[in-house]
């Protein structure tokens, strides 16, 4: 989904405090209109709009009573810094992305859960689903203990990169457009010293490139050895 659509969706509060009562158990309409002390037609257009977006989908029990639930897992990012605001389009979560070679600069246990189910021709008996529950739990366990690590290390990312972003744009002297120009230097420092070598790393305009690396090289921050860029001690 679109980050812009979600971010619009979720400025609304009731449809916020919605999602945070479906998220505990699917509700059905009156139970919704209760929580939030609001009528049941405004409910039913706050649902109406989050089950066009695909954020939740409704089912009906034996008594004809609709209920609705969050359907899928959706993640939003949204940066905001005195470099740069922009929100990550959401995407769903997956436990079989392949993590190999993916973050270079995080090290993830592996978690290994125990096979389920009896070999061919086995019955599971109590102790074994019993084993099999206390392998998810401690697995549900460890998950919960690291999304509390890695939120903890995104604040901390976040706020060295703009300490980092601060200090650079102070040093170099360049205001204008300073997170690029970091991106410039940052690929010079991690071995792309070509032209053509800091386009492809930053996927950006030749133009806009070559007038950066002209600006970098005048303020005496670059030099220039034949084609490559190194930055100056």
């Amino acid at each position: 989904m679109d980050s812009a659509v979600l971010l619009d969706l979720l400025g609304n509060e009731n449809r916020r405090r919605i999602l945070r009562l479906l998220s505990q158990k699917p509700c059905y309409v009156t139970e919704i209109s209760d929580y939030l002390g609001v009528s049941p037609k405004a409910v039913i257009d706050h649902l109406r709009k989050l089950e066009e977006a695909g954020l939740i989908e409704s089912r009906t029990d034996d008594q004809r009573r609709k209920y609705f639930h969050i359907t899928r897992s959706l993640r939003l990012e949204v940066d905001l810094s005195p470099h740069s605001f922009g929100a990550k389009s959401a995407y769903p979560a997956s436990s079989t992305l392949d993590m190999s070679g993916r973050c270079p600069h995080l090290s993830l246990d592996e978690v290994v859960t125990n096979g389920c189910g009896p070999a061919e021709g086995d019955h599971a008996d109590d102790r074994d689903d019993g084993r099999e529950i206390e392998s998810l739990a401690a697995e549900f366990g460890r998950l919960q203990s690291l999304d509390r690590e890695l939120s903890l290390a995104q604040r901390w990312v976040h706020g060295r990169l703009t300490e980092t972003l601060d200090e650079l744009t102070e040093r170099t002297g360049i205001d204008a457009d300073g997170r690029f120009y970091a991106k410039i230097l940052a690929a010079i420092a991690e071995g792309d010293s070509s032209t053509e070598a800091i386009e492809a790393a930053l996927n950006a305009p030749p133009e806009a490139v070559d007038q950066a690396l002209r600006r970098l090289a005048e303020a005496g921050i670059l030099r220039r050895d034949g084609e490559q860029w190194t930055i100056r001690g």
